[in-house]
């Protein structure tokens, strides 16, 4: 562990955005991602991305055809044309009083979503007979080839997925690429020896070696299919046992690059399965529950990690992915001594975030955090949880704080849902737990006259501010995601199809968005396929599939906004949640600074593009 004498002063520095670093996050070169939306016959919105390179000196010009629209630089990135004319729209940047050649376009969309048309795949009959088809699960997204936009990484799941707790076979599953404009890019296989489920395969979708195009990294095994047709291993092995469980044969880890699906690397999964037994259970629960993340380390390159188990043994690995070749920075397993308080204290996600301020990121499995060298941050011993969040949620607090909930009594003691100080672990308040399994809890920004976070969760029955005070004796119903949408600052809370704003007035939530003839995904977690700043200002986009899985729509906001942010996809530790946000139990991503009412300016890590 750090050396907590220097608390203070690291996360009162990391507070006001400085560093002790000169290393740059090396991060994509994204375009400008204009959209334009007509929204009434007379009115077309358009807004576009504010790059994390740019100072606030960076102006915009904005022309419909060859018409420019405005007088003198835009400072924000959104406008309203009135207009019943549907011409293109062209952004130029504007620098020190010169217009920039630097310009992008797009066309006028007639509803506020792109429509993505998807390859179902044909489905199947399972060893023991019972018929199953696909639906499209989570997804992800990254830049394959090196064009400033973003391309969409599908996982197809199966309908007879299972539990890890539950017995039974599974079809395959599939991992998909596609282009915004629907162009399908490739499909790969991880075959009969993969079990479908949402703690069997988390891809990562990122440029871990930093050339300007993403890879895709995830566990396969004998029979898996790359884009291009290449088996890995043994095309024939088949290791599922009697009751669908695969707990025998080797197991990889494989590199995938982004462009094509071809299978660039493969290496034995760290670490192997050893005995079924010694992870908490004997018929293939607990053995297989897997996460992952991607984490910048050094600050400057972005690496791998991976991780096995979180009830009892508790196995974290690092990869560097490097002139093709993937190699391990380092191996944290809590059955070494100096780890053993780690056993246990997972949850079903990992957040990453820089918590020291020395603009290296430290990896969160739980109730317990790892170094960016690979070394114990700490263990506070509260257990096990299903949902954690992470930011700046308390302005007034020194560093980063993180709100968890706590399922094993016996562990969390008097504290269900905690509160902590990031950095060290300690409660800084908590609600109790009633003795129960707290499975759920939210914290965003939903009230503007209490600066911070609000934070609740399924106990307890309040709505708590940044600082443990009861500011409603009611909570909002929704507790899962959360979304910038509107004009203000203050977060939306986005649950299975819908966006609501609560009504900090009357203690209610108002539905405010819905995405008609959508679905979300995982059951009663309702999460999205993705929701990220993925085009466009700082809101963030919705990314759901059909309700007939034929295509993603991805739902872009029309609403107005007089602020003037950067695209969160430029914050290293809002960029690596969209990625993991598929791992385990989706969890929604937040900033490494405080996004809300009474928020300071925006002070990013210092980030170089990748050209």
């Amino acid at each position: 562990m750090k050396k907590k004498t220097f608390h203070l002063l690291l996360t009162c520095l990391l507070s006001i955005g400085c560093f002790f670093t000169k290393a740059q996050y090396l991060m994509e070169n994204l375009n400008r991602g204009i959209i334009a939306v007509r929204t009434s016959p007379t009115e077309v919105f358009i807004s576009w991305r504010i790059l994390g390179t740019e100072n606030t000196e960076v102006g915009f010009n904005i022309y419909r055809g060859k018409t420019k629209l405005n007088d003198k630089p835009l400072f924000v990135s959104n406008f309203i044309d009135k207009t019943e004319k549907n011409e293109s729209y062209t952004i130029c940047p504007v620098v020190h009083g010169k217009e920039s050649k630097a310009a992008e376009t797009a066309q006028v969309l007639a509803q506020n979503f792109i429509e993505i048309p998807l390859k179902i795949p044909t489905g199947g009959t399972s060893a023991n007979g019972q018929a199953y088809t696909y639906n499209a699960n989570d997804c992800s997204v990254g830049d394959v080839d090196g064009d400033g936009q973003y391309e969409v990484i599908v996982k197809w799941e199966p309908s007879n997925a299972k539990d890890n707790s539950q017995r039974g076979y599974t079809g395959n599953v599939y991992i998909d690429a596609y282009q915004l404009d629907g162009k399908h890019l490739w499909r790969i296989d991880l075959g009969k020896n993969i079990r479908a489920g949402a703690h069997y395969t988390q891809f990562m979708v990122f440029d871990f070696d930093s050339d300007g195009k993403a890879e895709i990294a995830c566990k396969t095994a004998d029979g898996t299919t790359d884009g291009q047709g290449t088996v890995i291993g043994d095309a024939n092995a088949d290791y599922r046992n009697a009751t669908g469980y695969v707990l025998d044969g080797p197991e990889y880890l494989t590199m995938f690059e982004g462009k094509t699906g071809k299978a660039l690397a493969t290496v034995d999964f760290v670490p192997a399965r050893g005995k079924v037994g010694s992870w908490g259970d004997t018929y293939g629960n607990r053995v297989d529950r897997f996460i992952s993340a991607v984490a910048y380390l050094d600050g400057k390159h972005p690496s791998l990690i991976t991780g096995r188990g979180y009830y009892t043994r508790l196995v974290r690995v690092a990869w560097d992915w490097k002139n093709g070749k993937l190699t391990q920075r380092w191996v944290f397993d809590s059955n070494e001594p100096a780890n053993a308080a780690h056993a246990s204290m997972g949850n079903h996600q990992m957040t990453i975030a820089d918590v020291d301020g020395d603009g290296k990121q430290e990896v969160f499995s739980g109730s317990s955090a790892i170094d960016d060298d690979g070394k114990s941050l700490y263990s506070n011993g509260l257990g096990h949880g299903d949902a954690l969040h992470l930011s700046d949620m308390d302005p007034d607090h020194p560093g980063l704080e993180l709100w968890q909930c706590h399922e094993e009594p016996s562990k969390y003691g008097a504290y269900g849902m905690e509160f902590r100080d990031a950095l060290t672990g300690k409660p800084i308040w908590g609600v109790e737990g009633n003795n129960k399994d707290v499975g759920r809890c939210m914290a965003s920004d939903i009230d503007p006259r209490y600066k911070g976070y609000e934070c609740w969760g399924s106990t307890g029955g309040a709505l708590y501010n940044s600082k443990g005070e009861v500011i409603s004796q009611v909570r909002p119903a929704s507790m899962n995601f959360a979304v910038w949408w509107d004009g203000d600052l203050t977060r939306e809370l986005l649950d299975k199809n819908y966006i609501a704003k609560w009504d900090y007035q009357n203690n209610q939530t108002n539905r405010i968005f819905t995405a008609e003839d959508c679905l979300s995904n995982n059951g009663t977690k309702a999460t999205p396929a993705l929701s990220a700043d993925l085009f466009g200002d700082w809101r963030e986009e919705v990314m759901l599939r059909k309700s007939d899985n034929s295509a993603l729509k991805i739902f872009t906001t029309t609403i107005p906004t007089t602020y003037r942010i950067v695209t969160l996809m430029h914050d290293p530790q809002y960029r690596v949640a969209i990625a993991w946000q598929n791992s385990g139990y989706n969890q929604p991503p937040h900033p490494s600074f405080y996004l809300g009412e009474g928020m300071n300016p925006v002070v990013l890590p210092a980030i170089k593009v990748v050209k």
